[in-house]
């Protein structure tokens, strides 16, 4: 595609860089000016690799786009004319709204609803940015954009993470197009964190007001698929087939739009439930005849289900609860820990996500487990007491036992005076260190009656 040129001056020796026939019209020649071979040889990998990425439309890797950055004016101006590279002057012609917006339009392989929330995203920073241009904005106006949609537009901080996500990936892709050198929003917290404050444990008995308040089956069905079935509502909800479900092996098949890129296509199976199975057969009961969908009415993006919910709980005398979809889904799995003894993996394929996100979002600690660990604690605390009081009894007996037979024999003292005691010690002393003869022991006698009883005693039986 390309080749080196190497030729001899009177300053020195300088390398220019020379395209093939087929790359453009003409072979036109690509000054490098004064430098090494290997430095030429670098542009050259590189050079090859800009027409590469034009012709074939792939982004640049970070290795080129470094190398972009560090190359003079000249070699940057030299490859704008040849097309190789997009003039610099390019990127004053686009302003925030305007790169935004194209990016959008250019993704048509992202979902719909993906697409609304970055267009509600392109709002907040056409109405914060108001026309600056894209290699203007500075990191500090990043962070005033966060403060923006806390202050202004009054978001919670896990959408305010969203949304600075969903920004830096903006601000990335013109990065790749090398309309920006730097992303702005590099730096800023996006990872979600969970909030206990939103967390709402459904009983068994509002659960059961709820479904009583339903209009009808159809209702009952999506408010059980949410509540004991675990299910993302509505994405998961009303994608429900009746050909997905069986009847007769108590399952049912889930296709998650969420996780359908992942390694399983977001497909699952998750089993029928006692409480889901009269729901199921009574929706089944009233459906027509040419069904597809398991809940036909409310397929239309005019439907709000978490605003209809609300009004169904309010109906049933109850107060509605935060994220009311969500927290029927994490009520259910946090009962189907307990129900499986801790089936992390069983549970988490059911409901369709994985341990890590079950832990930090989902899972709950409910009035029922401190109430029961307040139990096992005063069970303990009696076992301790119970446990000690008879140590202490053992080691009192044992301890008294001890006593009465290790309790020294007295005897009086046969030295008269200090001087004889200590002459005693010091002759005691020096015979442990010379030896036993020293010491004056006396041989045992085979005839006392210690080790006569011994020689004579019986052998044990084994």
């Amino acid at each position: 595609m390309a080749s080196i040129v190497r030729k001899k001056t009177k300053t020195g020796v300088r390398y220019d860089i020379q395209l093939s026939p087929g790359e453009r019209e003409s072979r036109p020649k690509i000054s490098l000016g004064k430098v090494t071979a290997k430095q030429a040889n670098t542009a050259k990998i590189n050079i090859e690799t800009l027409i590469q990425c034009g012709d074939t439309g792939a982004v640049k890797s970070p290795a080129v786009q470094d190398w972009l950055k560090g190359i003079s004016d000249g070699l940057r101006k030299r490859l704008e004319v040849l097309s190789i590279i997009e003039p610099k002057e390019k990127c004053q012609s686009y302003t925030v709204s305007d790169w935004v917006s194209r990016y959008i339009d250019k993704r048509p392989d992202v979902k719909p609803r993906t697409k609304e929330k970055w267009r509600d995203v392109e709002g907040k920073l056409t109405a914060f940015f108001r026309g600056k241009f894209i290699n203007e904005v500075t990191v500090q106006q990043a962070k005033d954009f966060r403060v923006y949609l806390q202050s202004v537009v009054g978001l919670a901080e896990n959408t305010i993470r969203r949304h600075i996500s969903i920004a830096r990936q903006f601000f990335n892709a013109a990065v790749d197009a090398e309309l920006i050198r730097k992303n702005p929003f590099r730096g800023q917290s996006v990872s979600l964190r969970a909030n206990p404050a939103r967390f709402f444990y459904v009983t068994q008995e509002m659960a059961l007001k709820v479904l009583d308040a339903c209009p009808d089956s159809q209702w009952r069905l999506i408010f059980g698929l949410a509540r004991w079935g675990g299910l993302r509502c509505p994405s998961e909800v009303l994608r429900l087939k009746w050909q997905d479900v069986d009847f007769e092996r108590s399952r049912f098949i889930v296709h998650a739009s969420k996780t359908e890129h992942h390694a399983d296509a977001g497909i699952r199976t998750v089993p029928m439930f006692p409480e889901l199975k009269p729901l199921f057969q009574d929706a089944f009961d009233n459906a027509k005849e040419g069904d597809i969908y398991c809940l036909k009415r409310y397929k239309g993006k005019w439907s709000n289900l978490g605003v209809h919910m609300a009004r169904i709980i309010k109906h049933a005398g109850l107060e509605p609860w935060p994220k009311i979809f969500q927290n029927c889904r994490s009520t259910r799995e946090t009962e189907l820990f307990k129900m499986t003894g801790g089936n992390v993996k069983a549970v988490c394929s059911w409901i369709g996500n994985s341990p890590k996100v079950a832990l930090q979002h989902y899972a709950q600690v409910t009035e029922a487990d401190l109430q029961e660990a307040a139990k096992m604690t005063l069970i303990n605390d009696a076992e301790k007491r119970v446990h000690n009081r008879v140590q202490t009894t053992a080691e009192l007996s044992r301890t008294e036992s001890q006593q009465t037979q290790d309790k020294p024999v007295t005897s009086p003292c046969i030295y008269e005076s200090k001087r004889e005691f200590s002459a005693h010690c010091e002759t005691v002393q020096k015979g442990h260190q010379s030896g036993r003869q020293d010491l004056n022991l006396r041989p045992l006698d085979p005839q006392s009656s210690a080790l006569a009883k011994l020689r004579h005693a019986p052998l044990p039986q084994f």
